[in-house]
């Protein structure tokens, strides 16, 4: 297995629109495999195939305690959802930036597994609030699109400054 790189807003290939998975095959278990070890070394919940530079509708996640639950879904479908639920929403490509984002409290969802097989399953709290922020990405949409333009800019502009520093850092570790 091996780490991929995470595209970080406003990286503009976040916006591309995923198409659907028509082979599974082994170079697909790959890539889950190292999507699903991509999310654990970053510390994160859920990874989109979109976040990763591939454009496939794939998404992994796992929101057990112990990170040991990893779980697949592959061409997802909302085939309906009720209630509303705010939470608050971090992005491994928009790395140390929080909002409250509003989405469905509710959904029964329609996927397919890394072999093919199609499953339906009805998700409730943190879990349905996992798969609808990696299916927006899959869509070319952000957590940070929710919000409003001012504080968008002002998210884009934080990451910037954060990347200079850390550029910095690098520099002067590297003279040193």
């Amino acid at each position: 297995m091996s780490k991929l790189s995470i595209l970080e807003f406003p990286d503009p290939r976040l916006t591309t629109v995923a198409v659907d998975v028509e082979i599974f095959d082994d170079a697909l278990k790959k890539l889950v495999q190292n999507m699903t070890e991509t999310m654990y070394s970053a510390s994160g919940i859920g990874l989109a195939a979109t976040q990763v530079n591939v454009h496939k509708r794939l998404l992994v996640l796992d929101i057990s305690e112990n990170q040991d639950q990893p779980q697949v879904y592959i061409n997802p479908q909302i085939l309906s959802s009720s209630g509303e639920q705010e939470h608050e929403e971090g992005c491994l490509s928009v790395p140390g930036i929080y909002a409250n984002v509003k989405r469905a409290e509710t959904i029964l969802i329609k996927a397919q597994d890394s072999d093919g097989n199609v499953f339906e399953e009805q998700l409730e709290g943190l879990h349905a609030v996992c798969v609808q922020h990696e299916m927006d990405h899959l869509i070319g949409r952000l957590f940070v699109d929710y919000l409003s333009p001012l504080k968008r800019n002002m998210v884009k502009k934080k990451l910037e400054k954060q990347r200079k520093v850390a550029a910095k850092e690098a520099d002067e570790h590297l003279a040193i």
